[in-house]
């Protein structure tokens, strides 16, 4: 055989391995992205039989509250109820994890892997009982605020306490401002971005009133989701969107000649009694994947359709 053939040899070899490699490397993602998702399935179903046998301490609490703030004061039983809605499955902050994890099942051009499997380990995360039993005290301290005193705020301090740090400026509805399970910022020909709440969430406008993000991102108060469970509990494009915001008026800002300071820079003071796993930062790492490579098992995630079925609506 001529060396010329040798080498020929040699080479188709070289490629076949490498082919068999790249082959291997795939189904290796792709095992990945299964046992992630499949982690996920499990970590929300468990959660919504929790909501559903009232097995979540806050979830029986806000609703409670928003039978106790309706009694106190009938004229805003229906925007108590609506915030209360939280503490079920039907709610808006469970729905949105069965949302993103469908979204995952056929993600969207230009999701990575690793964003794929990012968004996985995230969503797992959030339907932990800890974790989401700490993201409803943000619906809880709405009640609570609205009640003028009458009940107190959750994991969080009093409301007399943060009007006195913030020269007695009104706070009621502030926790669910930028929290985008309940609306999102959007921007006007005038390059002014501002707060839309979602569909039927469009009634706390008239107790929050207007909010542009200039002055909210400069003087926002404490809340669980901005402070602590944005990334946990914010879908990939909701995410990208927020960033975009972000982005934006720092760049208006650059301008104008003036500085500009993330509404995340730092952590608002106010979070009292919230559970470990809100102060441990996210697992989601290069470590986190090698762990969900470990995964076995088979989930199914609830069927949707008669969870969609009792959500609010999202129309704008």
């Amino acid at each position: 055989m001529s060396d010329f053939k040798v080498w020929k040899l040699i080479s188709l070899l070289c490629i076949m391995f490498l082919m068999v490699g790249c082959e291997s490397k795939e189904e290796r993602i792709q095992q990945t992205i299964t046992h992630s998702l499949q982690d996920a399935s499990r970590a929300i179903n468990t959660l919504g039989d929790a909501l559903d046998k009232n097995q979540v301490r806050n979830a029986n609490l806000l609703v409670e509250y928003g039978n106790v703030l309706g009694q106190q004061n009938p004229q805003l039983n229906n925007i108590a109820q609506l915030v209360a809605q939280d503490a079920t499955s039907g709610g808006p902050l469970y729905q949105s994890l069965l949302s993103r994890y469908q979204a995952l099942k056929s993600p969207q051009p230009g999701m990575s892997s690793d964003d794929i499997i990012e968004q996985a380990v995230l969503l797992k995360e959030a339907a932990s009982l800890s974790l989401f039993n700490d993201a409803l005290t943000d619906p809880i301290n709405v009640l609570a605020d609205m009640s003028n005193g009458t009940l107190a705020r959750v994991g969080a301090i009093s409301q007399s306490a943060e009007q006195a740090a913030s020269n007695g400026q009104p706070a009621v509805g502030n926790q669910l401002v930028g929290n985008a399970n309940y609306g999102e910022w959007q921007t006007n020909s005038n390059g002014t971005s501002f707060w839309m709440w979602y569909g039927m969430y469009r009634m706390l406008g008239d107790l929050v009133g207007d909010v542009e993000y200039d002055s909210w991102s400069k003087r926002r108060k404490y809340s669980y989701y901005s402070d602590y469970g944005r990334k946990r509990y914010t879908s990939y494009q909701g995410y990208k969107r927020q960033s975009a915001i972000e982005q934006r008026t720092r760049q208006s800002y650059q301008r104008q000649g003036r500085q500009f300071t993330s509404p995340y820079a730092k952590r608002k003071a106010g979070a009292s009694g919230l559970s470990r796993a809100s102060h441990t930062p996210s697992a989601v790492s290069r470590s986190s994947y090698s762990r969900a490579k470990s995964g076995s098992g088979s989930g199914s995630i609830r069927n949707s359709s008669n969870r969609t079925s009792r959500g609010v609506s999202r129309g704008k």
